[in-house]
């Protein structure tokens, strides 16, 4: 098949384009250019920036694709372009939602295709279900032919996993493990969070490109595996040869003394709800989906990466002192309460 990915160089599609290639697809990129290492052999660059319609459009004047996949379209306005620039000359268009776009507060952990979208606490679900209900219209009434997939927390080798951090990423936190200070944990640490390898994400997406039963309808794509954020962050520890210590604190009281991280968003409207994802349907329209990368291994995997790249280590020593400041301030709470029972 003719394949074209937008974006095409992130953590999910970095695993997605090369297995495309190996099963045989004639595969293309559409983007800047910006990584060129992230494009595997065999693969095609199409440098563009979709944003620029009219641009991209002459680029792509002429062409057929059996199926277009879009991995970075987050605003309704983006999807409106993209129907524009593909109907009529895909036989699929693939969108990647997030599960973040299940109903917060959460009324059932157990996570199908047919729970609910609604989510007030984070504009970033809000729009991707924006996008999903525009997509969804233009397939019952113009037979646009989408595939919606929502991925929950889907990792790769170049970051680890982890409930807080800062503008940089998880690196800070990694080295916090590292050099034995504590870290912050959502609540008391026990909500179940889900975590994905890419390559096994890969497998189920490629599955549905061209297949007959993806027209139309909506797959979360997601590991078996659910693990506590304590747990989470254990495994890390252990990886790293050393001990957790675990530091304890409210989402909401994050959210609200540091709306510059939208604890709001990434906390209470994600990773502070419990959540169990049944895959039963994207098993069904493809088999061979069977998550085997665990994130004991996982995560030895990408922080041997990590590790041996210096230029993943993005340093961060304003979360690194923001971390340090509540812990401080509510250990201060804890002795004045104490003092003064």
């Amino acid at each position: 098949m003719k394949i074209l990915l937008i974006g095409g160089t992130g953590t999910i599609s970095t695993a997605i384009s090369p297995l495309l290639v190996r099963q045989g697809h004639e595969l293309y990129l559409l983007n800047r250019g910006n990584h060129p290492e992230q494009i595997p052999e065999g693969a095609h660059l199409i440098k563009g920036d979709i944003s620029d319609e009219k641009a991209v459009a002459a680029l792509l004047e002429g062409q057929y694709f059996d199926c277009v996949g879009e991995f970075i379209g987050f605003v309704p306005g983006q999807v409106e372009r993209d129907v524009r620039l593909f109907k009529g000359r895909c036989g699929q268009y693939i969108y990647i939602s997030s599960a973040s776009a299940y109903h917060k507060p959460v009324r059932d952990f157990r996570i199908t295709e047919g729970t609910a979208l609604a989510n007030p606490y984070w504009e970033y679900s809000r729009n991707k279900i924006r996008c999903e209900e525009y997509l969804f219209a233009q397939y019952r009434e113009n037979g646009f032919p989408v595939t919606v997939v929502r991925p929950s927390h889907t990792y790769g080798n170049n970051s680890i996993p982890v409930a807080i951090h800062g503008a940089n990423g998880s690196w800070q936190v990694i080295k916090r493990i590292r050099e034995g200070k504590p870290v912050l944990l959502p609540g008391d640490g026990t909500s179940l969070w889900t975590l994905t390898y890419n390559t096994d994400f890969a497998v189920a997406y490629a599955g549905l490109v061209g297949n007959p039963h993806a027209i139309g309808e909506a797959f979360q794509i997601t590991s078996d595996e659910s693990l506590t954020w304590t747990q989470i962050h254990e495994t890390i520890a252990q990886a790293l040869g050393t001990t957790l210590k675990p530091y304890y604190v409210s989402s909401s009281f994050l959210a609200e003394i540091a709306p510059q991280y939208d604890y709001l968003g990434g906390l209470i409207g994600d990773k502070a709800c419990s959540v169990v994802f049944d895959n039963r349907k994207v098993k069904r329209a493809v088999p061979a989906f069977r998550p085997v990368v665990n994130f004991d291994r996982g995560v030895r995997l990408a922080l041997d990466h990590i590790l041996a790249h210096p230029e993943l280590q993005q340093e961060d020593p304003v979360f690194d002192r923001f971390t340090d400041r509540v812990i401080e301030t509510l250990e201060k709470a804890k002795q004045e309460f104490l003092a003064n029972p």
